[in-house]
Formats: structure tokens, sequence, C-alpha cells
């Protein structure tokens, strides 16, 4: 319907009918090959677009890295404040 399975057997250089087979009965026996037809419909890039940067590792990296830092920062910055005394 999407391309889904034919997109699949592309990229692993597989008969698409071979990979339908596969989601027919992934729907008769555990019933999840709708569920999984559809996640991939939304999450499969559509066919001639630019594919997954390639440093996108590296940028996922640097923006773990600076989350970490703020978090510390704020961490450090919670500890240094003294929680108002009741009197």
């Amino acid at each position: 319907i999407a391309g889904v399975c034919g997109g699949l057997g592309d990229y692993f250089n597989i008969d698409p009918t071979i990979v339908r087979l596969v989601f027919v009965a992934a729907v008769l026996l555990w019933g999840t090959g709708i569920l999984v037809y559809l996640v991939m419909m939304v999450v499969m890039p559509l066919e001639g677009t630019k594919e997954v940067e390639p440093n996108i590792g590296a940028r996922v990296r640097e923006s773990a890295e600076e989350i970490k830092q703020s978090a510390q920062k704020i961490a450090k910055d919670f500890k240094g404040t003294k929680p108002d005394q009741k009197k």
C-alpha cells in the first residue's frame, strides 16, 4: 500500500514478495504485522529522499554531552542553595 515491503526488499536486496509474505505471516500468526507496517510507513524515508545524515552520530554525541554538562551545572547550583528553614 505504501511501498514498505518494496523498500525493504530493495534495502536488503531481496524479492519484495518475500517481505510481503513475512508481513502476512506476522499478521496471521502474531497479529503484529499491521502495527509494524504502520510504524514503518511513518518512519521510513520516501523513495528518492536523502538518507540519514552520515555524521548524525557525532551530532547526537555532542548534544548528549551538552545535556550532561547542563544537568551537572543545574545539580551543582541546586546543591549550593540552602532550603528554607521553617520557624
